[in-house]
This record gives C-alpha cells, sequence and structure tokens, in this order.
C-alpha cells in the first residue's frame, strides 16, 4: 500500500528582493573596481574584471539582499529559520514610522530578526516554546496585516 503525502497549500508567500534604487551604487562600483584593475593592460586582462565584478556584484544584490517569507504547512518561514505555527502568541504589526521603536530601545537582544530596510512594515510575533531561548521573530514584510491576520 504506497502513501501519498498531503501538503497544506502555501497561505502566504513573499520575496523581499532589493528595490531598483538599490541597485546603480553597487553596480557601479564594481564598474569602479573593474576599470581600476584593467587600467593599462591590453588584451584579455582589459574586459576580464568587468566580465567578473558586475556579474558578481548582481549576484550577491539577489543573493544576499532576498528573502523569503511563507506560512505553508503550518509553519511560518522567514529567510533560513522556520518554527511551528502552534508555538507561536501574540502577533503585533508595526508601520515604517513605529517599527523605530522596535528596533531601537524595545529590541531584545535575543530576538530573530530579519530586517530589509527598503520594506517599511514588520510584524513582531511571539514565540510560546519554553525550550526556545528567542523571545520572539521580528520580520518585515511588505503584506504585515494579512499575515498578522493568517497568524492569529
Amino acid at each position: 500500500m504506497s502513501e501519498t503525502a498531503v501538503t497544506a497549500p502555501t497561505t502566504f508567500r513573499e520575496r523581499l528582493y532589493v528595490p531598483w534604487w538599490g541597485w546603480p551604487l553597487p553596480l557601479a562600483a564594481a564598474v569602479l573596481l573593474a576599470a581600476e584593475i584593467h587600467m593599462g593592460f591590453p588584451g584579455v586582462r582589459s574586459w576580464l574584471p568587468y566580465l567578473i565584478t558586475v556579474p558578481l556584484t548582481a549576484f550577491l544584490i539577489v543573493r544576499m539582499g532576498s528573502a523569503k517569507v511563507e506560512v505553508t504547512d503550518g509553519e511560518l518561514r522567514v529567510g533560513d529559520a522556520h518554527i511551528p505555527v502552534g508555538l507561536l502568541g501574540e502577533v503585533e504589526v508595526f508601520t515604517a514610522q513605529t517599527k523605530r521603536q522596535a528596533m531601537g530601545p524595545n529590541l531584545d537582544p535575543a530576538a530573530y530578526v530579519a530586517h530589509r530596510g527598503w520594506i517599511g512594515p514588520m510584524v513582531r510575533v511571539r514565540v510560546n516554546d519554553p525550550e526556545d531561548p528567542t523571545p520572539y521573530w521580528l520580520f518585515s514584510t511588505r503584506h504585515a496585516e494579512e499575515i498578522a491576520e493568517l497568524l492569529r
């Protein structure tokens, strides 16, 4: 007798990418670095730095600048971390104006934080697991109210 795994549908999924205005400065720096390296070298050494630094910079912006926020299969996933929804408690939403307090003087050093500065709203979710030293998760999301309703 074969068993088929039935997975719950994804309730919420969001990818937090770097916006267009976050790309020009790092790419310009990559071009300037390539220009410094190639100065005075003829042939292959003149274009090879551009071939390496510009795509590498674009890759790093995409890879390091993005994070996934997802509620699926009874788990909350933020970046590489995940926690069962059953272990979550109180949910708070912070706007772009109120997140300064949550990220500043009110931030617990033991909290799990996934902050993206170019995204205004944040959600704080208390962790009700006595074995977990993390008091809460604080993460950026463009749809804070929607994910807060799902987690409540």
